[in-house]
């Protein structure tokens, strides 16, 4: 958006939500309520809401051209610049659209890239936030785009008989797979990443949009992670370790947020920062208890969970936010095994650190092994593999106190002298 003396101008808009066969009016109604949070964030201000009903989408113009006018009247009305509608337009709807409506036509994942481009940082999220808009814009070229030209030229780079709009399409593409390439080395880097911290406990906090996560990572972490009331504050997934005492090393990762209706292209574009959550052992699903819509967004959080593939079992679900509820009234959070905190607060974050630890420690067990010094390359294996709490020579032996994951236990059993805790291995 643009801004005048400084100060930053807001755009009005109009928001567009329709009724199908299979919604409901309060489905739509919560939905544009989201959306007019979004527009927030992107810097525009509802100025008006409409709702249209239809047993399914005019292909067309989505909702119908009689709604459409009633658009153009609003638009006139309260001098707006910007239309946006909560579903994904296609090409030729925006198009038709904008000829009736004299306003700029946005789509619900339009509006989610430009606020992803305006909150990317570093190189790996603008990467992947330049690769979800190309993709996003390559099938609404027109001829409007023909500017694109000038950033490539010179000799052998225009095909015989092409027309601009074939070139500018070209550019894009070439340019969609040097973003592709860059994001491969990247995810590379990140998995040379992971690999260095295979012996440490790895807990990711995933969630819908707003839930707290940031606010959480700063709890577990004293970390100082920028947290505020804003849809998408987060993009970048940041590692941290725990600032609690732990059984074992342990990092904490926060990721960037979900949202219904979420552009695939984003999604695609953003695997490599969720697969750190795939990569978790333990993942923290953060649910805002205060929310009108909690038990939705739980859904839509596991949904994307089942979508990586992430194992149920990993997966821890907090209640966050619960200073903002009435005294005694936890909804949903009573599931065997939620933990309710207000990471604002710091209420129940005692309780969320122990039951991480008794997840750090359920895969594997605490033994008190005696080691004779001849068994060098044992010896060597256990430092590598294992958690070392205590150490000491005996007797020409070392005598140990370590937590070993289970997968190696069968490697030291002969030399346990005594099994201290064992969790999870039952």
């Amino acid at each position: 958006m643009g801004s005048t003396n400084g100060t930053r101008k807001r755009e009005k808009a109009i928001t567009v939500g329709l009724v199908r066969r299979e919604t409901s009016r309060r489905d739509v109604d919560e939905h544009l309520d989201e959306l007019n949070q979004l527009l927030e964030t992107a810097g525009g201000e509802v100025v008006a809401r409409v709702v249209a009903n239809r047993k399914s989408p005019d292909p067309s113009t989505w909702i119908g051209s009689g709604k459409a006018g009633e658009i153009q009247a609003l638009v006139d009305r309260h001098g707006a610049a910007l239309v946006v509608f909560d579903d994904d337009l296609s090409p030729a709807q925006v198009r038709n659209l904008e000829k009736i409506v004299a306003a700029k036509v946005v789509d619900r994942s339009g509006l989610i890239l430009d606020i992803f481009a305006r909150r990317a940082r570093t190189r790996e999220a603008r990467t992947q936030v330049e690769l979800a808009q190309l993709n996003y814009l390559l099938p609404r070229l027109t001829r409007q785009w023909s500017h694109l030209s000038r950033q490539a030229g010179g000799i052998g780079t225009r095909g015989v008989g092409e027309t601009q709009l074939e070139i500018d399409r070209r550019i894009i593409r070439t340019r969609i797979a040097r973003l592709r390439e860059e994001l491969s080395k990247i995810e590379r880097n990140r998995e040379t990443q992971r690999k260095a911290r295979r012996n440490v406990f790895t807990v990711a906090l995933v969630g819908y949009t707003n839930a707290g996560k940031s606010t959480l990572f700063n709890q577990l972490t004293r970390g100082d992670v920028e947290a505020i009331d804003q849809l998408f504050a987060t993009l970048d997934a940041k590692v941290q370790k725990m600032h609690f005492a732990m059984p074992r090393p342990t990092v904490v990762i926060d990721t960037v947020g979900f949202i219904r209706k979420l552009p695939h292209h984003l999604v695609a574009s953003f695997r490599s920062t969720m697969e750190e959550a795939v990569s978790a052992d333990l993942v923290l699903h953060l649910i805002d208890a205060s929310h009108p819509q909690a038990e939705e967004q739980r859904a839509i959080g596991n949904e994307v969970l089942a979508d990586l593939g992430i194992d149920p079992a990993n997966v821890l679900e907090v209640y966050n936010k619960i200073d903002r509820l009435e005294e005694g009234y936890l909804p949903g959070i009573s599931r065997a095994g939620a933990v309710a905190v207000s990471a604002l607060r710091g209420t129940g974050i005692a309780r969320l650190v122990e039951a991480i630890r008794e997840r750090a420690m359920r895969d594997g067990a605490t033994l008190h092994l005696e080691i004779p010094f001849d068994q060098s390359r044992l010896i060597a294996e256990l430092h590598e593999v294992a958690e070392v709490y205590e150490e000491s020579t005996v007797d020409g032996s070392l005598h140990v106190v370590a937590w070993v994951p289970r997968q190696r236990l069968h490697r030291f059993d002969r030399f346990a002298a005594g099994e201290m805790e064992a969790a999870g291995t039952h």
